[in-house]
């Protein structure tokens, strides 16, 4: 299915597997039917890459489709509507258009803010302009940029990150940690200096396990920017291989290879139990949303998605 058809068909849906054992799957719109002590709606988005404006009508791929005001203004409905919030991004905010050229990525920190964005992790484009770069923009995200295995210890932006966080959602213990793709080879040395990069699937364990066990978290979510899938190297390392080869994560929200996800994934982990991984494309197309249904003892007992589109029909 090409971009703009795909466009089109993404919509709320039914997840192929449950999280736990017994958990109920159902379409977005049943939902309110659902008896529930807590609900949490995680909506995210990726690889921005500094599209504030909406495609031009005569774009052929995605015309008129995306635009910071638009996800604006429906991030701003769905709040309305719900209680309990966490908006996430998984890196690549730099880069595509001259609004980057110009401003340096201020601009989309600041639009990020406005839209009370509560955390990103980075990706390998938010170090185009360097780590001095990255550092005179930061003061304008209102948000922590949580990244596990980037070291910048021995940078400028030593103590700027942070390794992990936890949200508390009226009760719901959120533990978040984020992973980066290697910059060796990917981004110029003058660029990341000299941060020092670790093995995303080892760190990851470790914040997953911290998260779960040692915090006693009631979700672990990943923000992810190392990529879905690589059919041409199926042994580098990518979101399926990060759900399989860990524990303790429930949520793998990823980003890099640009990956038009038609549903959120289900893999499952080390120990047997099932992973979800998201992607949502690139250049705000999608706005990725998941609702967890938690009973009172905090366990997972139902999910529902909804990758929505981007487009004219969202008024500004």
């Amino acid at each position: 299915m090409d971009r703009k058809h795909f466009l089109k068909a993404v919509g709320s849906g039914t997840l192929a597997i449950a999280l736990a054992p017994g958990m109920v799957m159902a379409e977005g719109v049943k939902v309110n039917n659902f008896v529930s002590a807590n609900k949490l709606t995680i909506l995210h988005t990726n690889d921005q890459h500094s599209r504030i404006e909406p495609f031009d009508e005569s774009y052929t791929k995605n015309p008129n489709q995306g635009g910071f005001a638009r996800r604006a203004s429906l991030i701003q409905q769905i709040r309305s509507q719900e209680n309990n919030i966490l908006l996430l991004d998984s890196g690549d905010i730099f880069q595509g258009t001259p609004y980057f050229n110009f401003f340096g990525g201020e601009l989309e920190f600041k639009l990020m803010s406005m839209m009370k964005y509560d955390a990103s992790t980075m990706g390998n484009h938010d170090f185009d302009n360097g780590l001095d770069g990255f550092l005179k923009v930061l003061p304008n995200a209102r948000f922590p940029f949580i990244c596990s295995n980037y070291d910048f210890k021995n940078t400028i932006l030593d103590g700027k990150t942070s390794p992990y966080k936890i949200f508390n959602k009226n009760g719901i213990k959120v533990g978040i940690f984020g992973v980066g793709i290697q910059l060796d080879g990917l981004v110029g040395k003058k660029q990341y200096q000299e941060t020092v990069y670790s093995d995303p699937v080892e760190v990851a364990q470790h914040y997953s396990n911290f998260l779960k066990k040692d915090q006693k978290c009631d979700l672990v979510i990943c923000l992810s920017h190392i990529g879905y899938d690589y059919k041409d190297d199926p042994n580098k390392v990518s979101d399926k291989i990060l759900a399989i080869k860990t524990e303790n994560i429930d949520l793998i929200l990823g980003g890099h290879t640009h990956t038009f996800l038609p549903e959120p994934q289900t893999f499952q982990n080390r120990q047997g139990k099932n992973v979800l991984v998201n992607q949502v494309g690139w250049a705000g197309l999608l706005l990725g949303r998941i609702d967890f249904y938690f009973d009172s003892n905090k366990n997972i007992q139902h999910i529902s998605w909804n990758n929505q589109a981007i487009d004219s029909s969202i008024t500004v």
